[in-house]
């Protein structure tokens, strides 16, 4: 032992534990080893002759060494890994063993076994935290000390087990400590659970003592732990624990106090140990600048106690929210030193960005245990019964209205509560506590919190302010206004001049008192109320600008109004009118600076020649500014150089001169040490030009997207100059360079210089757009020495990534899906497309130029280095590129040595781009690159590029991109691992990359047709998915067994597509699913017509199974059908040339098509509501292909269609008698059909007339193919129907109904009411036309009979629930048509329909109205279940229901008890 000395029991104890030890291990060793082990052992002979002896003798010597405090330590210090047999013997013999020595020494004492242990413990911890090397104890310890404590802590549980230790008494030995324990050996004994930190505690003879010593252990252990990353973990789990118990026992709930009785001491020790350190992290806050940082670092590591994370289920959750309500108000209310007087001179300091960062990290952990509501209903409450600390009042506004979103309308409503009891009771207090609130929150910002003038106008700003109730107000308003006059900024006076309280005329002298006042302290600010500016920022606190500052902003935001409304702002006239001295002395001057007029009027020109017509420009002034700009132009004639228009050119002048100074650095590798320093001065000259940015906007800009118009850049002249400069710099550096040296001994120069541009962040919006310009929209135009420059600084750029915030593409459209903000790499993505021959040219020889640059400038760089470096999008583009332009590059490279690339020959101007691209693809370096799974182009990345190209401008040939389409498909990616981004060889799952690639390309917004979605597919890959799925259909009838039972490959991957999909707004999301649906009909249009229909093997018969496609109609293709009833006609001829073509492959092929068309009456009628309105035009179609394929009469569903046609058409041209075979709704589809075929109209009610009269069901189905006619006049307009002709056709053949007495009210119930004979049509039918029947319901209201209301019970009950859907169709804002203004008819039914959705839901209510007092009394027992809604909804109505209902109701009840 290191520290045993005489004292100790070192030697003695070691030697006892030997012959112990001998004893213990000597007969298994022997076993294990009889010829080595058992020789020794038998040469030396035990002297004891059994175990008793031996413990006897140890015990005697044990004796005379009495220093029991080394045993404690030393025996398991002793124990060594041995045999696995014997460890555990000898654990128990060794704890036996120190029971034994400890009570023989306590015998011979005469004190308890357990006493004298504890004092022995005691003894030992304070010789292990004692420091040696420190003359001041650490909280934390070393590794030895460390690992003495745990060999003695692990004796000390062995001697409780023993029960032969006092906890209590070492507990008050532990107080007794010359040092008290360090902070660690506690937590030990706490986590180990030997001692408990709250009996530790509860021990302390002197409580304030114990807290004294915590607290200093505390803060030692938090500065120790930020001077140590490897003891951060350690004291953050000392804190978490320690944390634990002070909220357990300072903040005990009232259900806890009976269970924790036996603690007196422990939560006053909690409690204020926790104040404490409040105290030690506030009093640091108000001199933040005089502490070091190590100290504020330990300060916010203390701060961790304040994670809500923290306690999880360890503390009640009443007890974290009554310590975080406390600790918020002791925040709050901490040393209120400062007067109201300093806060309003002072406010401005405490903003957010501006507090102790200590202060708003402690805040913002406060508020993750309250929500903002909470935060701020204590906030009220500490300034309602506290004295307060203003600036930490302040500063929590300031957080909470930043970092909570809720708690602007929260404070709105506080401010009002503030200001009601201030004029209530007339209290200054309230008064001056809504404004500081008010104008804290404002110097947020707009985006928080609403701007200062705007809250004082809202609120003083009319007659109806707090201050407009009586004379005594107003004049305690102004009172208090003044009060404030002496310590008031000068934008807030000016604030309460330019908007003043609204006052009464008679009571006029009072504003003009309290303005008298404002502008007599504006004046001692020397600051003018004349030269305010027209639109100087009122809300902020800062200083006032100069008026010639504030003057051209103020014409830059004209200019800007003026620009989008071509008239003259408002506040312009008013200021030339009412703020005359201003105008003529500080705005005008600074709108006519003289400058080089363009040739074509910009809009500064035409805001001046506005400003001349209307008299608003003197004619002097005018005569001087345009002889000025002719004397300027004739100046710039006659140097031959350009003016400057608007600003000074010196500052850009001596930045081009600092550029040129740094061309002659680069290119001298003897000076290269010289570059950092001139770098730094060229920033400092760019800082110049560009204007230094706040502090605040230089950490937003690091936060927020940067804007980039993709379509269109547009950037400021002078900055674009500006940027241009540099990149023309960048470019000449790197060609001089170049000239002497290759990029990898160039040194870190162009490094730093685009480090440097990266650093300034205002500088980046107009750099990103630039290269936007150059790159997209210039990149064909672009020679050598430009693409090499630009391909070059892409790389550094790139390089500097992590300075550079994401780009938010703006493609000058609306879009229905918000798009993705991307990273500097996806913007490279975004700018190099390839399209055309030109675009394909540029993208080549960019991405070499890029490629090659990185691959010499950092040669030395490891593969992982250069991957992080190169961008992904650019490697992917070569691997599109090189083997679509470069024959030689589709075949398997071969292993031989390649020649280094060299940059001399990549910068060579006459180099041929394609050898160049060759030249890198051959490199081996590169081709590693190629193995890397972020630089892999996967199969669908490579369609998604090949589906960009325009085929008509590409660079192929049809011919040349036939055979690349080949290669890449069946010879690259078909046979490739799914794992290098290709198909495994599996044609189904190519099948479906292909099918979702095409989607995805179709969906996307494309730039280069000016943002409409393609909704055209690619001939050639449609050519290639054609041919992979004919070559699936083949391999199916090839193989038979499991492979039949498998669902349609291509209704799963078009169904996958559309499920769980939910981004975005509903309506984004419904247009995308629509737009989705008809992509995917184009796409089945375009596969071979066989593919829709599946074949599968019953037994030795082959049949054909359409399941999968009724699924997928039923689902989804019936909801983008324009007529609601039937499919596009391109879908339906398809269906059907596919039904025939695969009845081909059946034994009974006739047999097959009928079952089809049968199953399709109950599965799929729609695809029978179909072909009943196309039949005109498929009929020869579908006859024409029977003929080839059969020669024999058509099958008997297919028969029976033509039939239906026939019959249909006789019966409407001649009257022939209408024969009813087959389901009803189908020979009604005909008819229907056939009527809206027919020209010109009118025998329609002959017709429906002289059916037979068992025809209800016909009847029924006529009216509910012309009720969706009726709503597809409203949602599809085009589709060639009149509203007016579709109503009066369903009013015919409601008319027939009622004559006839028929029932036709069923067509309005739901499914779950009614799963009748009518379920088929409804099925048919899109969801939006069903959702859309209350529409076509009451658009035929205004004409039913009143007898209809008697003859139908039902009738109430169906128009309330359509009336309900009505209204809630309206109230979600989905499905009802808009009104279209153009060809009202004075018809009222037509009204109603072609109105807007207001005036169709009030015709409705109207009817209902009406129509209620006509009903029988037993239809009211059936809406019982709908008037809670419908009062909900319409209270009126659901009232009148309720009136009438009532006899109903009483009436039922009688009834019932009649029963009994």
């Amino acid at each position: 032992m290191a520290d045993g000395g005489p004292r100790g029991f070192g030697g003695a104890g070691l030697l006892v534990w030997g012959f112990v030890c001998g004893a213990a291990w000597s007969k298994p060793c022997c076993k294990r080893n009889p010829n080595s082990s058992a020789g020794r052992a038998r040469k030396r002979k035990s002297a004891f002759g059994s175990g008793a002896e031996l413990r006897e003798a140890a015990l005697r010597l044990l004796d005379r060494h009495q220093n029991l405090n080394d045993l404690l330590l030393e025996v398991e210090d002793s124990v060594k890994p041995g045999g696995q047999g014997g460890v555990e013997h000898q654990e128990v013999f060794s704890e036996s063993f120190i029971v034994s020595v400890l009570q023989e020494q306590a015998s011979r004492l005469g004190v308890p076994a357990a006493i004298l242990a504890a004092n022995n413990a005691v003894t030992n911890i304070e010789r292990i935290c004692q420091a040696p090397a420190s003359p001041s104890q650490v909280p934390l310890l070393n590794l030895d000390q460390r690992k003495r404590l745990s060999c003695l802590l692990q004796a000390v549980k062995d001697l409780l087990a023993n029960n032969v230790f006092c906890r209590s008494l070492f507990c008050q030995e532990l107080w007794k400590m010359k040092d008290p324990p360090a902070l660690e050996a506690v937590w030990h004994l706490h986590r180990g659970e030997v001692v408990g930190l709250g009996e530790l505690l509860e021990s302390s003879p002197d409580a304030p003592a114990a807290v004294e010593w915590l607290c200093s252990s505390l803060c030692c252990l938090c500065e120790q732990a930020e001077e140590s990353s490897r003891d951060a973990e350690l004291a953050g789990s000392i804190l978490s624990d320690f944390a634990i118990v002070f909220l357990q026992n300072g903040f005990q709930q009232t259900s806890e106090l009976g269970r924790k009785s036996e603690f007196k001491k422990v939560p006053y020790i909690c409690h204020a140990a926790l104040q404490r350190m409040l105290t030690w992290v506030l009093d640091a806050v108000g001199k933040e600048k005089q502490e070091d940082v190590s100290t504020l670092q330990a300060m916010k590591f203390w701060l961790t106690v304040f994670d809500v994370s923290l306690y999880k289920s360890a503390v009640h959750p009443d007890s974290l929210q009554q310590f975080f309500r406390h600790t918020l108000t002791e925040v709050l209310t901490y040393n209120p030193l400062l007067k109201v007087s300093d806060a309003i001179h002072m406010q401005k300091e405490w903003s957010f960005t501006r507090t102790c960062s200590l202060l708003t990290t402690l805040y913002r952990k406060l508020f993750v245990a309250f929500s903002a509501k909470e935060s701020i209903c204590q906030l009220q409450q500490v300034l309602e019964t506290h004295e307060v600390n203003w600036q930490h009042v302040l500063s929590c506004v300031s957080t909470l209205v930043v970092c909570q979103a809720e708690a602007e309308q929260l404070f709105k409503d506080l401010l009002s509560h503030l200001l009601i009891k201030a004029f209530e009771n007339y209290d200054m207090e309230n008064m001056i506590t809504a404004f500081l609130i008010a104008r804290q929150a404002a110097l947020e910002g707009p985006a928080v919190f609403m701007p200062y003038s705007e809250w004082f106008k809202t609120s003083f700003g009319n007659a109806g302010g707090h201050h407009g109730s009586s004379k005594k107000a107003l004049v305690f308003l102004f009172e208090f206004l003044s009060e404030l006059v002496p310590f008031e900024a000068a934008p807030y006076l000016k604030v309460h001049i330019m908007y003043p309280p609204f006052v009464p005329t008679k009571h006029r002298s009072v504003l003009l008192e309290y303005i008298t006042l404002a502008k007599t302290r504006l004046a001692d600010l020397k600051v003018a109320i004349e030269d305010m500016g027209l639109y100087e920022d009122l809300s902020s606190a800062d200083e006032s600008v100069q008026p010639q500052g504030q003057a051209l902003r103020d014409v830059d935001k004209a200019l800007q109004i003026f620009e989008n409304t071509r008239k003259i702002p408002t506040s312009v006239i008013e200021a030339s009118i009412f703020r005359r001295p201003y105008y003529t002395s500080w705005f005008l001057p600074a709108l006519l600076r003289p400058r080089v007029l363009p040739k074509t009027p910009d809009v500064r020109m035409a805001f001046i020649d506005s400003l001349k017509r209307a008299d608003k420009i003197p004619s002097n002034l005018y005569a001087t500014y345009t002889q000025a700009c002719r004397a300027m132009r004739e100046k710039m004639l006659q140097d031959g150089s350009k003016v400057e228009s608007s600003r000074s050119k010196e500052p850009v002048e001596q930045l081009k001169a600092e550029l040129a100074e740094l061309r002659m650095l680069i290119v001298d590798q003897a000076k290269y040490e010289d570059v950092p320093a001139q770098i730094a001065v060229i920033s400092d000259r760019l800082a110049s030009v560009l204007g230094h940015s706040s502090d605040e906007n230089e950490a937003a800009a690091l936060n927020s997207p940067i804007q980039v118009d993709i379509s269109a850049p547009e950037l400021e002249p002078c900055h674009q100059n500006v940027v241009d400069l540099l990149l023309t710099s960048f470019c000449q550096n790197l060609i001089a360079a170049s000239y002497f040296n290759p990029p990898d001994r160039q040194g870190p120069c162009l490094s730093l210089f685009v480090k440097m541009m990266c650093g300034h962040r205002n500088l980046l919006p107009v750099l990103l757009g630039r290269l936007c310009q150059l790159i997209y929209h210039q990149g064909p135009s672009l020679n050598d020495a430009h693409i090499l420059g630009l391909a070059a600084f892409v790389i550094h750029l790139s390089e500097s990534r992590a300075l550079i915030p994401e780009v938010k593409a703006n493609l000058g459209i609306s879009q229905p899906v918000p798009e993705k903000v991307l990273s500097i790499s996806e913007y490279w993505n975004c700018l190099l497309v390839c399209r055309t021959e030109e675009s394909f040219a540029f993208c080549m020889r960019f991405c070499t130029a890029a490629a090659s640059y990185l691959m010499c400038k950092f040669s030395s760089y490891s593969p992982e280095d250069l991957c992080a470096l190169l961008p992904p999008s650019l490697v992917k583009k070569l691997q599109y590129l090189v083997p679509r332009l470069c024959l030689e590059a589709r075949g398997i490279l071969r292993e031989e040595a390649k020649p280094d690339l060299t940059w001399s020959s990549l910068s060579c101007p006459s180099l041929n781009y394609r050898r160049a691209s060759l030249c890198l693809w051959k490199q081996a370096r590169f081709q590693e690159f190629l193995k890397e799974k972020a630089f892999q182009l996967s199969f669908r990345e490579w369609l998604l590029l090949e589906l960009e190209v325009y085929p008509e401008k590409d660079i192929l040939s049809a011919s040349e991109r036939q055979d690349f389409h080949y290669w890449a498909i069946y010879q690259w990616y078909l046979p490739a691992p799914s794992a290098a981004g290709g198909c495994d060889g599996d044609l189904e799952k190519a099948c479906g990359v292909v099918i979702n690639a095409i989607l995805d390309s179709s969906q996307r917004v494309d730039l280069g047709s000016y943002g409409q979605s393609k909704m055209s597919v690619n001939p050639d890959i449609l050519c290639k998915l054609q041919e992979m799925v004919l070559e699936l259909g083949c391999r199916r009838k090839l193989l038979s067994g499991c492979l039949d039972a498998r669902r349609h490959f291509l209704f799963e991957i078009l169904q996958e597509r559309l499920k769980d999909r939910n981004h975005g707004s509903a309506l984004g999301e419904q247009l995308w699913r629509q737009q989705e649906l008809l992509l995917h009909r184009r796409i089945l249009v375009g596969l071979p017509a066989s593919t829709l229909i599946f074949t599968r093997r019953k037994g030795k018969k082959t049949m054909l199974d359409c399941e999968d496609f009724f699924r997928f109609v039923n689902s989804e293709l019936k909801n983008v059908c324009s007529r609601g009833y039937a499919l596009s006609y391109d879908i339906t001829a398809h269906f059907f040339r596919g039904l025939l073509n695969a009845s081909l492959d059946c034994e009974e092929s006739v047999e097959e098509v009928d079952n089809v068309l049968t199953a399709c009456q109950t599965k799929c009628p729609i695809v029978l509501f179909s072909a009943a309105l196309w039949w005109p035009r498929l009929e020869p179609i579908l006859c024409s292909q029977w003929k080839r394929l059969f020669g024999a009469p058509l099958a008997d569903e297919l028969e029976r269609l033509r039939e239906g046609q026939s019959s249909a058409t006789s019966f409407l041209s001649s009257g022939v008698a209408f024969p009813l075979s087959g389901p009803p709704w189908i020979s009604a589809a005909f008819l229907h059909c056939a009527v809206q075929q027919q020209s010109p109209r009118g025998r329609e009610r002959n017709a429906l007339k002289s059916l037979g009269t068992d025809t209800e069901q016909l009847l029924v189905s006529l009216l509910f193919f012309s009720l969706m006619d009726l709503i597809s006049v409203k949602i599809a307009p085009k589709e060639g129907l009149d509203f007016q002709t579709s109503l009066e056709w369903s009013l015919e053949i409601l008319q027939c109904l009622e004559e006839r007495g028929m029932s036709w009210l069923l067509l309005f119930h739901s499914a779950e009411e009614d799963p009748g004979s009518y379920h088929v049509l409804r099925s048919a039918a899109s969801d939006r036309h069903i959702r859309l029947l209350p529409l076509a319901f009451y658009s035929l209201a205004p004409c039913f009979h009143q007898e209809l209301l008697a003859q139908e019970q039902s009738f109430l009950y169906v128009a309330l629930d359509l009336y309900i859907q009505l209204l809630r169709l309206f109230v979600e804002g989905k499905d009802l048509p808009q009104s279209d203004p153009a060809g009202q008819s004075p018809d009222p039914a037509e009204h109603v329909s072609e109105g807007d959705p207001l005036e169709l839901i009030s015709t409705a209510r109207r009817f209902l109205l009406s129509a209620i007092p006509g009903c029988p009394a037993q239809s009211f027992g059936s809406i019982r279940p709908l008037l809670a809604m419908c009062e909900e909804l319409d209270p009126e109505l659901g009232a009148t229901l309720w009136h009438f209902s009532s006899p109903a109701v009483a009436t039922e009840l009688d009834e019932e008890l009649a029963l009994f």
